[in-house]
C-alpha cells in the first residue's frame, strides 16, 4: 500500500480552487481527484488506498456536512479536511465533532494545508493498515477447528491447561497438541502475543 500515492480528493464548486488544489496536490507528489458537486464525488468509484478529502462546506445540491455523514459511514479510512470561505464557528465545531480532521478558513496558507494533508493522511494510512492487520487475523482464526477455536478462547481467556481440559472434556495432551497448533496457525510468537491477537478479535474474555 505504501507504494501507491496517496489520493487527495478535491470537491469544490468553485473552478479557481479546483484548478490551485490541483497543482499543490501534483507538486506534493500526490494524486488529486477533483470534483466540483459531492454526487460527482459519489458517483465516483474510489480505489482503497491512503486518501483524504478536501471539502469545501457551502457545495450546490448536496452540501459539505451532508457528504460528510455519507464519507463517514462508507469510507471512515478517508478523513475529511473541510474549507470555507466563512468563519462559521458553530458550523465549524459540528463539523469537528463529526470527525473532520480540520477547518481551515480561506484564504489559507501552502504550508497549513500542506501539514493538514500530511496528517489526514498519515491517519488514512493508520486505520487501513489497522483493517489489513484485522482481515488477516479473521483470516487465520478462520483456519482453525472447531475444536482449536475452543481452546484458543479457553486459554486466552486465563484457563489452565488442565482446566480447558476439564471444561472440553479431553485430555491434558491433547489440550497442548490443540494449543500448539493454535499458535502455529495464528502466527502468535508468545502466549501474550495470542492474548493480543485474541483482543483484536474479540475472542475469549476473562476467567
Amino acid at each position: 500500500m505504501s507504494e501507491i500515492a496517496p489520493i487527495v480528493y478535491v470537491v469544490d464548486d468553485d473552478l479557481s480552487v479546483r484548478e490551485s488544489l490541483k497543482f499543490f496536490i501534483d507538486a506534493a507528489g500526490w494524486q488529486p481527484e477533483l470534483f466540483e458537486t459531492a454526487m460527482d464525488f459519489l458517483s465516483r468509484a474510489k480505489p482503497v488506498v491512503p486518501s483524504c478529502l478536501v471539502l469545501d462546506l457551502n457545495l450546490p445540491g448536496l452540501n459539505g456536512l451532508d457528504l460528510q455523514k455519507r464519507v463517514a459511514v462508507e469510507r471512515p479510512d478517508m478523513p475529511i479536511i473541510f474549507i470555507s470561505g466563512h468563519g462559521d464557528v458553530p458550523t465549524s465545531v459540528q463539523a469537528m465533532k463529526a470527525g473532520a480532521v480540520e477547518f481551515l478558513i480561506k484564504p489559507f496558507s501552502n504550508d497549513t494545508l500542506l501539514n493538514a494533508i500530511h496528517s489526514a493522511l498519515a491517519r488514512s494510512r493508520s486505520v487501513l493498515d489497522r483493517e489489513t492487520e484485522l482481515q488477516n487475523l479473521r483470516e487465520r482464526h478462520a483456519l482453525l477447528s472447531r475444536r482449536e477455536r475452543e481452546v484458543m478462547g479457553l486459554v486466552v481467556s486465563g484457563f489452565l491447561n488442565k482446566q480447558v481440559g476439564f471444561e472440553l472434556g479431553i485430555s491434558e495432551i491433547t489440550v497442548k497438541a490443540h494449543r500448539g497448533r493454535v499458535m502455529q496457525k495464528m502466527e502468535a510468537n508468545s502466549f501474550a502475543h495470542l492474548v493480543n491477537i485474541a483482543a483484536k478479535l474479540g475472542v475469549g474474555g476473562t476467567a
